[in-house]
């Protein structure tokens, strides 16, 4: 199995945008503030909790796609990162460091502001006001 190291470098290395992804940046925002606090416990809790979510709302087939494009472009642990997310899903060590990364990626873009990180206020704004 891939080690949690060789799952960040490869992470770094993957075809994947976070404003590419149909994905719920708020729900990524949870992890994206569990890394700000510098809590890793945290850190690792939100992404426990939130990568299956993400993997079921649509991260499985962009993350599939880059991963095969990593192979094709020879990059190292690319073929044991394809398996052990067929194995594990969401659960592999290689989707919770994509989800780590696409979050760091999250925060850096909208620097906290919660408007670009996918939150919408509340109550709705009614007819543009």
């Amino acid at each position: 199995m891939i080690s949690l190291a060789a799952a960040d470098a490869l992470a770094a290395e993957l075809d994947l945008d976070v404003d590419d992804l149909a994905i719920c940046h708020a729900c990524l925002s949870f992890v994206s503030f569990a890394i700000e606090s510098g809590d890793d416990h945290k850190v690792t809790c939100s992404i426990r909790q939130i990568a299956p979510d993400l993997w079921a709302e649509g991260l499985a087939e962009p993350v599939g796609m880059a991963l095969r494009r990593a192979r094709e472009r020879g990059v190292a642990n690319a073929g044991e990162a394809i398996r052990s997310v067929e194995q594990k899903g969401p659960r592999s060590y290689v989707v919770r460091a994509i989800v780590r990364r696409l979050a760091a990626e999250l925060w850096a873009r909208a620097q906290g502001d919660l408007f670009r990180m996918g939150w919408q206020p509340w109550p709705p704004r009614v007819g543009g006001a």
